[in-house]
C-alpha cells in the first residue's frame, strides 16, 4: 500500500524555497510533493496577499490596467499573450474575454484559489502578478504586469479582490473529470460517424461526444480517416515552420480545467530548444514540450460554411495538450494554404475504423 502524502507546513515549504531560490515554481512544486498553491500560499503575509477568485470583479477591473502578460497553461504548453483585457463578457457558467491580443474562455466554477505575487526580478525591480488555481493546487490562470501596466488600476483591483482569509495554507481537492464516460453505454463507429457528418458548426463538437458519451481521443480513433486521421509526431514542428514560413495565420489554444487561451494570427520566430519548441514573437509566446505529446491527429469537422481543419496534440494522459485551426472569417471557408499545410503534413498508417 503506498504511503500517504505527508503535508508540509508552510515554514518548512518556505526554508525549503529558500534553498532553491531560482527553480521555477512548477518544478519546485513537483520535486518537493506539492501544488503550486501550496507553495504560493506559503509565503502569504510576505510577498503574498491572498485574494478572492472572483472571476467577475478581476474581469471588470483588467481592462483599466491596460497592458499586461496573461499566462495559461497545462503539463506540457505554456501560452503567454501580451496585451489588454477587452471585450469582457461574464457569464453565470463561464466568461469571455475576446480582445485582439487576449482572447480567453473561462470556466469560474473551477477556480478556488487566488494570490497578488510581488516576485523580485534579479535586477532591483520588483514583478507583479495575479495568480490563480483550481481545487486541486493547479494554476489556471495568472496575470502578469508589464512596464506599461497602470499600476493605479492594478493596485486597486488588488484590493478589491483582496480576502478576508490570509491564511498561508489551502485545503485541496479533486478538480472532477468532466470528460469522464462509461464506456458500456458509449456510441459505435457507425453512430459516431453519422453524428459527426451532421455537425454545422465547429462549437457542436464537445456537445456530439457528451451526447455519444465518448471521450475526444476516443473519438479521433474511432471515426475513421474521412474525419481524422494520425499524424508522426514530427507533424507539430512541420505545422510551425510551415506557418512561419508563408505569414499564414493561425489559431493556437492552449487550455486546462478553468480556461482556455487563444493565439489568434501569424506566427514568425519559431525555435525549438532541446525538448521544447517555442514561438517568441513580439505579443505571443509558446513554450511547447514535444516529448510529451504520445499522439497527432488531423481533424475534419462539417460546418455550414465548408469543412474546419484542425490539428490536435494528446499527451500520455489522453488529454489534448494543444490545439491548432487556420484563422478563418465567420460566413467563409477555411483559408485554402491552412488546409493544404495540414494535408502536407505525414501521417500514420491508419488501422480501418470499425
Amino acid at each position: 500500500m503506498r504511503e500517504p502524502k505527508m503535508a508540509k507546513s508552510p515554514a518548512e515549504i518556505r526554508e525549503l524555497r529558500a534553498m532553491h531560490p531560482k527553480m521555477r515554481e512548477r518544478d519546485f512544486a513537483r520535486i518537493h510533493g506539492i501544488s503550486e498553491a501550496e507553495l504560493t500560499a506559503a509565503f502569504v503575509g510576505e510577498s503574498v496577499v491572498r485574494l478572492n477568485p472572483d472571476v467577475a470583479v478581476l474581469l471588470e477591473g483588467l481592462p483599466a490596467c491596460g497592458e499586461v502578460m496573461a499566462l495559461t497553461r497545462n503539463e506540457s504548453a505554456v501560452h503567454e499573450k501580451i496585451g489588454p483585457y477587452e471585450d469582457v463578457k461574464v457569464g453565470p457558467m463561464s466568461a469571455l474575454v475576446l480582445g485582439d491580443e487576449i482572447d480567453l474562455r473561462i470556466f469560474p466554477k473551477k477556480w478556488a484559489s487566488g494570490f497578488a505575487v510581488r516576485k523580485d526580478d534579479g535586477e532591483g525591480g520588483v514583478r507583479h502578478s495575479l495568480q490563480f488555481f483550481d481545487a486541486a493546487g493547479n494554476a489556471v490562470h495568472k496575470v502578469h504586469s508589464r512596464p506599461a501596466t497602470n499600476m493605479d488600476a492594478w493596485n486597486e483591483l488588488g484590493a478589491r479582490l483582496r480576502a478576508d482569509d490570509q491564511s498561508q495554507t489551502v485545503e485541496l481537492g479533486e478538480v472532477p473529470d468532466a470528460g469522464a464516460v462509461d464506456a458500456a453505454a458509449a456510441a459505435n463507429a457507425e453512430e459516431l460517424r453519422e453524428n459527426w457528418s451532421r455537425l454545422t458548426d465547429t462549437h457542436q463538437f464537445f456537445g456530439m461526444l457528451k451526447k455519444l458519451n465518448l471521450e475526444r481521443l476516443q473519438a479521433m480513433r474511432m471515426v475513421g480517416n474521412q474525419y481524422a486521421w494520425p499524424l508522426d509526431p514530427s507533424a507539430t514542428e512541420q505545422l510551425m515552420h510551415g506557418a512561419a514560413g508563408i505569414s499564414l495565420p493561425i489559431m493556437v489554444f492552449v487550455g486546462n480545467a478553468g480556461c482556455i487561451q487563444i493565439h489568434g494570427g501569424p506566427v514568425a520566430k519559431v525555435e525549438p530548444m532541446g525538448p521544447w519548441l517555442n514561438v517568441l514573437d513580439e505579443t505571443f509566446h509558446l513554450h511547447l514540450r514535444l516529448d510529451q505529446i504520445v499522439e497527432v491527429w488531423a481533424v475534419r469537422k462539417p460546418t455550414s460554411d465548408g469543412h474546419v481543419t484542425s490539428v490536435e496534440c494528446y499527451g500520455a494522459d489522453q488529454k489534448l495538450i494543444i490545439q491548432f485551426f487556420g484563422k478563418r472569417v465567420e460566413g467563409h471557408d477555411e483559408r485554402p494554404e491552412w488546409r493544404a499545410l495540414v494535408e502536407s503534413l505525414p501521417s500514420l498508417a491508419q488501422s480501418t475504423a470499425a
